[in-house]
């Protein structure tokens, strides 16, 4: 071996050891693999498009709110005039998976109801059954609910052009969904046009309440991206879910950040999630560890391509699985994130990713 071979290798290895050392030791919580089986197969010729959204029930039903109009004429061969392809057909918007990825039932999509979302997002079953949508499109101002197999109940806003953050009759492109039974209340992300929490009541669907960032009066000030000290939040607010000691958690996702308030949008505390990523953000949407605690938060980092474990009480990152990319167990996009009691993560992925995964974790939650 020539001297100059020798330096190249020593040059390597020394490359690598400090590669390996800027990684982070994660050293507790759970960590997950990928569970290549899962879904099944989807009947009826069936293919997803993008996952706009997904929610748990309390059976650890896995409810995913898909966008068939997001394929293209490659995806939907089979329904063409005269059909290009053996597959395939658009399955229908809402669809239940049972933990083993069998379809339980599929209903809705375009043109089922007058204001039908123009791109599906917000999906959540509440403890009554319960199905509540939202969309993120242009003019989807509205929340709709329907019963668990479909049936139209009742509206909130409706199909019309966004108005602003103040408006107490109509929403903004709401992102995420969450429902405070004890108080009957129910809380959204809006969101992609709006920049802010609002609260109604989950029967009457009158107006209770709004908040911004910090808990401020929200306004329609134009934010940059990246900034997780902005004193808004940007576009997109993409998630708010209720913890079980009652704290709200936001996802102000280009600012790279999660803010955590009481109910009645007193501001409490906030995280930086991986502040230096730039893109579409690092704070998608979070699950909840189901420990008694819920020590962790499962968060979707759609830029990264990864899944962080993070600590819910000082936001510290302690793990993280998956990687940018196509193949099984990594992420395009990784848009939705939830988990079910036995601490299962299941994924949802937008743009080409379309697709929904199953994660099984190395450790059951402590009860």
């Amino acid at each position: 071996m020539t001297i100059r071979s020798k330096a190249l290798i020593v040059g390597m290895v020394a490359a690598l050891g400090a590669l390996t050392a800027s990684l982070p030791a994660y050293a507790e919580g759970p960590a997950f693999k990928v569970d290549p089986s899962w879904p099944k197969q989807l009947p009826n010729n069936w293919i997803l498009g993008q996952i706009g959204g997904m929610t748990v029930d309390a059976q650890d039903h896995i409810w995913v709110f898909q966008r068939p109009r997001s394929l293209n004429e490659a995806d939907r061969g089979a329904t063409l005039t005269p059909p290009r392809s053996r597959c395939c057909v658009p399955a229908p918007s809402v669809m239940e998976f049972d933990a083993d990825g069998n379809v339980v039932q599929a209903w809705g999509g375009p043109g089922m109801v007058p204001d039908w979302p123009q791109s599906e997002h917000a999906i959540y079953v509440d403890t009554r059954n319960q199905v509540w949508l939202t969309g993120n499109g242009d003019k989807d101002a509205m929340l709709l609910k329907f019963t668990r197999d479909g049936k139209f109940q009742k509206q909130f806003g409706k199909l019309a052009p966004i108005t602003n953050s103040l408006d107490t009759t109509q929403l903004g492109r709401v992102a995420s969904i969450a429902i405070d039974p004890a108080a009957n209340e129910i809380f959204m992300a809006d969101g992609y046009g709006n920049h802010r929490v609002i609260v109604l009541d989950a029967d009457s669907l009158a107006y209770k309440r709004m908040w911004g960032a910090y808990g401020k009066p929200p306004t329609d000030m134009k934010i940059g991206n990246y900034n997780p000290a902005a004193q808004q939040f940007t576009n997109p607010v993409h998630c708010v879910k209720i913890a079980n000691d009652g704290l709200v958690y936001v996802c102000d996702r280009s600012n790279d950040r999660i803010q955590v308030f009481q109910k009645n949008g007193t501001f409490v505390k906030e995280f930086a999630i991986r502040p230096e990523t730039r893109g579409t953000g690092s704070s998608y949407d979070l699950a909840f560890w189901p420990d008694k605690n819920q020590t962790y938060m499962i968060i979707a980092d759609g830029a990264d391509g990864e899944a962080l474990v993070v600590r819910r009480d000082n936001g510290k990152e302690v793990g993280s699985f998956g990687h940018y990319g196509k193949q099984v167990g990594q992420f395009h996009n990784i848009h939705q994130i939830v988990a079910d009691s036995k601490g299962n993560i299941y994924t949802g992925e937008v743009d080409t990713g379309m697709r929904i995964q199953k994660f099984t974790p190395n450790m059951a939650p402590a009860k």
